[in-house]
């Protein structure tokens, strides 16, 4: 797009401009991200503003800047530049008749569906899903712009901090296909109740073209909230279950010794074979999420079974293992930690530490549960002592003390660090050879540097 036609999209002005500017790559809001031929999103920001950075991304190879105010160089200028963003991808989107949006939203599993989509996609076409979690109004629109008129599929993972997030998202993208995995306790503390989310993340089934139209909606028959959207779509639905009747199930479910789920994909009395790659048992309901979208898309079960087979942890911090040469095993699920999602990663460590090994858990607090925090963050300590854990390592102040008073009592060993760097030295003097050490928290816990820290040990290998 010129930079004239990208300024009647967002309704902006032109400025610093000589002669034809045109915009060829993806437009991206972090600067250390520009590509030749794209576009800087200059964000003002309280600590660090944006347009600071214009010169040296137009230095970078960005065509120009889309901005709040001119800047010296090349650049689409709009009075509220997130809105803009958003119109810009918009604009994208309306290019690309040819490409299938996928939405992808839920309280718990939105990200693992999605990493599983984007690599059982590509069998049939070119697929891009957003990187990591970049599910909210600057990934989103990021994520758009690094399609092109070859791209077949379009898979965006949605977030929400509040009722009409999604909505919102859906406005900027509308998809022909989406999908919930499951209504949780996620930001709790900002919705208000399970209720609450459950409005929110049904937003992205009400954006959906009518059944004539190729609407999908893919619901998860387990959770009860979620099943009940197909009331709020006139879309063709598809649900998708373990324990509960639905149009494609997982029968037959089984977990082998490294705790990676195998069972019969079927449907309409088709079925195949799936064993994968993933650790956890919660990973099979992800798994079967992507494969009926695949196969509501119009692929076999036969061939959709075998692309979710090779699917692989791809986004950092989610369920990825790691054994080092000492024989310590890592999990790391440091990137997020909503309860459900905490409670499936306990129970993946009880299947992996089935032959015997030691299970340690290193638990940082959980973000955004308002007024419940402690009940759920004992609660969760509780859970700890149920799966047989040999030593829970509590990080952060009161939510953490609330696992230790959970777990206390129950012959576990117990330690509280105040910080990351507490923490790392009680691992580093007390693991040993053959331990499972399960590393998860809310992002703002800071984790991720502490599982990088253990795995990164000398000789450490990929399980």
């Amino acid at each position: 797009m010129t930079l004239q036609e990208i300024a009647v999209v967002v309704g902006g002005a032109v400025h610093d401009v000589s002669g034809p500017v045109t915009v060829t790559a993806p437009v991206v809001f972090d600067s250390r991200r520009v590509e030749p031929g794209g576009m800087y999103v200059a964000l003002p920001g309280e600590r660090v503003d944006g347009h600071d950075y214009a010169t040296p991304a137009i230095e970078a190879g960005a065509a120009a800047v889309l901005a709040s105010r001119p800047v010296g160089v090349p650049a689409v200028v709009v009075e509220d530049v997130p809105a803009a963003y958003g119109r810009l991808a918009r604009a994208v989107v309306d290019r690309l008749p040819q490409t299938t949006v996928i939405g992808v939203t839920g309280s718990v599993g939105k990200t693992s569906t999605k990493d599983i989509l984007a690599q059982v996609l590509p069998a049939w076409g070119e697929t891009v899903a957003n990187r990591a979690s970049n599910n909210n109004e600057l990934g989103l629109p990021y994520t758009v712009t690094r399609a092109t008129t070859d791209t077949r599929y379009l898979v965006l993972e949605m977030g929400a901090r509040g009722i009409g997030h999604v909505a919102y998202l859906t406005r900027i993208a509308p998809p022909t296909v989406s999908v919930v995995t499951r209504v949780g306790h996620a930001h709790l503390g900002e919705f208000g109740s399970v209720e609450n989310i459950a409005q929110a993340k049904g937003e992205i089934v009400e954006a959906l073209p009518d059944a004539h139209d190729g609407g999908l909606a893919v619901l998860n028959a387990d959770d009860a909230l979620v099943a009940a959207m197909a009331s709020r779509t006139s879309a063709r639905v598809l649900t998708y279950g373990i324990d509960r009747p639905a149009d494609v199930r997982a029968e037959e479910l089984a977990m082998d010794e490294l705790g990676r789920a195998g069972f019969r994909l079927v449907h309409d009395g088709q079925a195949a074979e799936v064993r994968l790659r993933l650790y956890g048992l919660h990973q099979a309901s992800n798994a079967l999420a992507a494969a009926a979208v695949a196969h509501g898309l119009g692929h076999s079960i036969g061939a959709v079974a075998d692309a979710v087979s090779r699917a692989e942890a791809v986004s950092p911090g989610r369920m990825q293992v790691t054994t080092r040469a000492d024989g310590v095993t890592v999990i790391n699920d440091a990137y997020n930690a909503a309860p459900d999602a905490m409670r499936a990663a306990l129970r993946a460590l009880h299947t992996m530490t089935g032959d015997g090994r030691r299970a340690v858990a290193v638990l940082g607090e959980m973000a955004e549960l308002g007024e419940h925090a402690p009940q759920v963050h004992r609660e969760i300590g509780q859970q700890v002592a149920q799966i047989g854990a040999g030593w829970l390592v509590a990080i952060g102040g009161a939510d953490a003390e609330q696992y230790a008073n959970g777990a206390a009592g129950n012959g576990i060993a117990v330690d509280r660090a105040a910080n990351v760097a507490e923490a790392w030295e009680l691992l580093r003097d007390g693991l040993r050879s053959g331990d499972v050490v399960l590393v998860k928290a809310a992002n703002s816990a800071g984790l991720l540097a502490l599982a990088d820290k253990l795995i990164e040990e000398p000789g450490a290998v990929t399980a």
